[in-house]
């Protein structure tokens, strides 16, 4: 039996997994579980599962969820909190697969950890590798471990590669819907709305992916995730969009061959291939092949989502500039939601941000962290000059 600790235990990802280890009750079991302030959920989960250790973002939710569970005669699950306790989590001695779930950087250290205890690690957590892949894969190389994506975008492409050996890939290709904006006009992206932006034609998802997807930068998110999961430069990972979203990705090789990846969009699917690796086990997520009528491409316009562009730049330079480009985006877009800035200008930030971010490249956690931190706050100052620009003359407002 696989035992398996989730980071994120509440979120979509982390519930999906349960799903799975539901569904297979011979194969998995559950050690360990963090999740954030959703008490009551976690405290159902723990019912369920009965795993030895959970965690909770502070203090005083642990003392509730001791309560609960004392109360319900569980006393005897182990509850930490915070960091620390995320830590615990992905680390705990009886784990031998953990699920990276958690929401943004928050999930980092705890990754890093579990890569460094020498447990394979199933990754749904784009931002560890975007601001910390070059220290998590060459931590994951000396521990002879695998990092096995969950993303279905990477997911695909780890399944294509199968096909083939790493030298004799020519390239990858990443497909995008498109988002909300495909077929819009550039000259009316200063009108977009927060609800335009919101309002995904495929996916249903948190708030800020969504915006991510719109402006293109989650699809660069992924380019340099791929980078970094498959050893390859970014001359080598396209995105072509294609809006119908059935095929996840494809690997192009050598002699011309593309192996392409389709399913079910169903997240349950790359979890459940995650965690079987490398074997293939009977499922009843089926693609309805008899349904599927046409394929749609076309290049990404870079000159209307710009931020695509930085992001392959930022995949080039590698290092604090990813980390900059990660963090000035969840930035730039929290104003956005917030009404402070409009649509057009989360680039121009995120662009300001990066360019005045020293390249290097941080040797430890701590340090992706400090600089993190450091680009946080230079998007935080950038935004309200540009407040203040703005309300004093909005025509003539920009980012320097």
């Amino acid at each position: 039996m696989k035992r398996i600790a989730i980071l994120g235990s509440t979120g979509s990802i982390g519930r999906s997994t349960l799903q799975i280890v539901e569904a297979y009750p011979q194969r998995f079991g559950v050690v360990s579980l963090a999740a954030g302030k959703n008490v009551d959920v976690v405290f159902e989960q723990a019912q369920r599962w009965k795993p030895a250790l959970v965690s909770v973002r502070d203090e005083q939710q642990a003392q509730a969820l001791r309560v609960k569970l004392s109360a319900a005669g569980l006393g005897h699950i182990e509850v930490a909190h915070g960091p620390e306790g995320n830590v615990r989590v992905a680390t705990h001695a009886n784990a031998d697969f953990v699920v990276s779930a958690i929401v943004g950087v928050a999930g980092l250290e705890a990754t890093f950890e579990a890569v460094r205890a020498g447990k394979t690690v199933g990754l749904a957590n784009k931002e560890s590798l975007v601001v910390a892949g070059e220290l998590i894969t060459a931590e994951a190389k000396r521990q002879r471990k695998p990092l096995l994506p969950i993303d279905s975008e990477h997911n695909a492409v780890h399944q294509c590669m199968r096909g083939g050996r790493l030298e004799e890939v020519e390239r990858i290709w990443l497909t995008a819907s498109g988002g909300p904006f495909l077929n819009t006009p550039l000259s009316e992206f200063s009108k977009i709305t927060v609800e335009q932006a919101l309002n995904h034609p495929t996916w249903k998802m948190g708030q800020r992916i969504t915006v991510d997807s719109a402006t293109l930068m989650n699809k660069g998110f992924e380019v340099i995730e791929a980078c970094r999961l498959f050893g390859l430069p970014p001359s080598q990972v396209k995105v072509i969009v294609h809006p119908q979203s059935t095929i996840h990705s494809m690997v192009e090789f050598r002699d011309g061959s593309l192996l392409a990846q389709l399913s079910v969009t169903d997240m349950r699917l790359p979890i459940l291939y995650a965690l079987t690796y490398p074997d293939r086990i009977e499922s009843d997520l089926r693609f309805p092949v008899e349904e599927l009528r046409r394929l749609d491409f076309c290049a990404p316009d870079m000159e209307r989502f710009p931020c695509l562009r930085l992001a392959y730049e930022a995949a080039e330079a590698g290092g604090s500039k990813t980390i900059a480009l990660n963090a000035a985006d969840e930035v730039a877009v929290a104003a956005f939601l917030e009404g402070r800035i409009s649509f057009q200008e989360i680039p121009r930030v995120i662009a300001a941000v990066v360019r005045e971010t020293a390249g290097q490249h941080p040797e430890s956690i701590r340090n992706v962290l400090l600089v993190d931190t450091e680009a946080r706050e230079a998007a935080c100052d950038k935004i309200k000059t540009l407040s203040r620009s703005q309300s004093s003359s909005p025509r003539s407002a920009r980012v320097s």
